[in-house]
């Protein structure tokens, strides 16, 4: 059974294709398009996908498309008659839009194919799993569970903000029980991502980061503490909430909050693009554990309600990897699955996942770690091509183990390279297939890298990967995730003393203390977001690692995605080479040819 999957329409539109119950193919449609966050119809990734695999429109049994419309639209109504007269201007501005397109998905849908595949567009049978269902599908149908639990946490899907419930190879996906908006924990998130000046939809990642930065035991995130729980969020036992609407304005406005009455509730602006300051980021650790303390209380109740050994995490709220951390401590559950491409692209892979196994066998676990390389590759064809049009020198590697040993010795050497080998990740994260690589060892690196190659935030920390047989060497125990979606301490053993005064430090002086052997990938409170590579899912990575720890006695490399600010990751020999050029990298290397600058 051939299953094409399509989210699209709010933000990280995708494409996905599912043969006999296994996905195959998948890619965003920033990718191709190179806009971030793209929400438009995934033309391009569609194409890609049916291209790659070899089929046509008319070859596939069905389309499934990640959630109802129908339902979304009755929720858009349902609100805006709810807070009337407020939010008509909202109203105004969404209808036309609803009128002439979204409410008529599965036609425009059908549009959309005709240009990709012709009259059969008309013909193929289009299905509308709910989008909670398709996040729950993304993450049940890709882990190595043949039963476990499920919660899906975002923003909003039709009506649904959570979900939670049971998984079964052999009945399927039960929903014991749901969140209905506006009452949202994502949006919950949302909101303060808004105030602190960061953009909803991508910036809900730099409140994270920013978080540790605060003096964590101070009266100032215990009063916040207080407020978001006395004013904006009613937290019941069973981990679901109650938001106070006075204070939102997301439900029919055109901004998350009223800046105004946020302003006066925590006693400081809303931040525009002004310099971070500490009041920033103790008011962002404060929604952070507000928002851990409520993913553990749905925790607790869904093991309550299931009785499951295991559970699946997706949603938007999925990639928050530090309150994924802080479950996965409390060892509720024996084991913790996300899927890596936890958000709304991986609605793609779960609407056609939901489809194909409401239609066939019982799905037993996955006997290997789910794939994540689903997307495109270059051929050495499309490379040359690309380095001929720049006139660039470059030197063809013949042997693997020659360009290895080329790469790390340039690493040792304390050089920046991009690395663009095999099929592209699906998902947020570069996993050593589209990655920018540096020596974590060197204190200068994380501002390098933020500052002068990837052009961002200097307080944003770096991703270490690091080779299973390795890990213990170098990191606490805890989740192995090959997808970085959970954190780890660093070893206590490497670790380094904070000043005494570190407290009174600004968060750039914060930032700048050595705290580990490895400062590049250690963060303010020596967590690190690390990627455990497997030799059986990512082999040439992987003998990387090795081959660098061989000449340097490091076994870790810095591994963050192969883009720069507001840019999507790298898809194909032009991109990369763009990218290479307009920033500080150092070398570059596209499959098995290495350029250097």
């Amino acid at each position: 059974m051939k299953i094409l999957g399509i989210s699209a329409y709010y933000h990280d539109s995708a494409a996905a294709l599912i043969v006999d119950g296994k996905v195959v193919y998948a890619a965003q449609e920033e990718r191709f398009s190179r806009i971030k966050n793209d929400a438009s119809f995934p033309e391009e990734a569609i194409r890609y996908c049916l291209t790659e695999s070899g089929y046509a429109l008319e070859d596939l049994d069905y389309v499934a498309f990640y959630d109802k419309p129908f339902l979304k639209f009755e929720r858009l109504l349902e609100t805006y008659y709810a807070f009337a007269p407020k939010g008509f201007r909202s109203f105004a501005m969404a209808m036309p839009i609803w009128l002439k397109e979204k409410l008529f998905t599965k036609q425009v849908i059908r549009k959309q194919l005709k240009k990709i595949g012709g009259p059969h567009a008309q013909k193929i049978r289009i299905v509308f799993p709910e989008h909670h269902l398709s996040h729950a599908a993304s993450a049940f149908y890709t882990s190595p569970f043949a039963k476990s639990a499920f919660l899906t946490i975002d923003g909003v899907g039709e009506w649904t903000t959570t979900s939670y419930g049971l998984a079964s190879g052999k009945e399927g996906i039960e929903v014991f029980g749901e969140l209905h908006f506006p009452d949202s924990l994502g949006l919950f998130y949302s909101s303060f991502t808004y105030f602190l000046g960061f953009k909803v939809n991508s910036g809900e990642y730099k409140m994270m980061g920013l978080a540790p930065y605060s003096n964590h035991k101070s009266e100032t995130v215990q009063r916040f503490m207080g407020i978001i729980k006395e004013k904006l969020v009613d937290i019941k036992a069973d981990g679901s909430i109650k938001l106070n609407k006075d204070y939102f304005e997301y439900p029919v406005g055109l901004r998350m909050v009223n800046p105004k009455k946020w302003e006066i509730l925590f006693g400081f602006k809303k931040r525009t693009d002004e310099p971070l300051t500490q009041i920033h980021a103790d008011l962002a650790f404060a929604a952070q554990k507000v928002l851990e303390e409520i993913v553990l209380k749905l925790a607790l109740h869904i093991k309550k309600e299931t009785q499951a050994e295991y559970l699946c995490l997706a949603g938007g709220v999925a990639l928050n990897c530090v309150a994924n951390s802080v479950l996965f401590k409390e060892t509720i559950f024996k084991d913790i699955y996300v899927q890596p491409a936890a958000g709304d692209a991986g609605g793609a892979i779960g609407a056609a996942l939901a489809a194909a196994y409401l239609k066939q066998a019982t799905f037993m676990g996955l006997e290997k770690p789910f794939n994540p390389y689903l997307g495109p590759s270059a051929s050495h064809q499309e490379i040359e091509r690309t380095l001929r049009k720049h006139k660039s020198t470059y030197h063809y590697y013949e042997s693997m183990e020659e360009l290895l040993d080329t790469v790390a010795n340039h690493l040792a050497h304390k050089k920046v390279v991009g690395w663009f080998r095999g099929r592209t990740e699906f998902g947020p994260r570069a996993l050593g297939n589209r990655s920018i690589l540096a020596d974590p060892s060197d204190p200068e690196m994380q501002s390098k890298l933020n500052l002068k190659i990837k052009f961002r935030e200097s307080f944003r920390p770096f991703a270490p990967a690091v080779r299973e047989e390795d890990y213990d060497t170098y990191f606490e125990p805890g989740k192995h995730s090959a997808y970085m979606l959970f954190t780890n301490p660093v070893k206590e053993s490497l670790r380094k003393p904070l000043p005494k005064n570190f407290d009174e430090l600004s968060l750039e002086e914060k930032r700048k203390a050595s705290k580990s052997e490895l400062p590049a990938i250690t963060h303010i409170d020596y967590s690190a977001r690390v990627q455990v590579v497997k030799k059986e899912v990512n082999p040439t990575f992987w003998s990387l690692l090795q081959t660098f720890k061989n000449l340097t006695g490091t076994g870790v490399l810095i591994n963050t995605s192969f883009n720069v600010k507001d840019q999507p990751i790298v898809n194909t020999p032009e991109d990369a080479y763009q990218c290479f050029m307009g920033s500080g990298m150092d070398i570059l290397v596209l499959e098995n040819y290495l350029i250097e600058k």
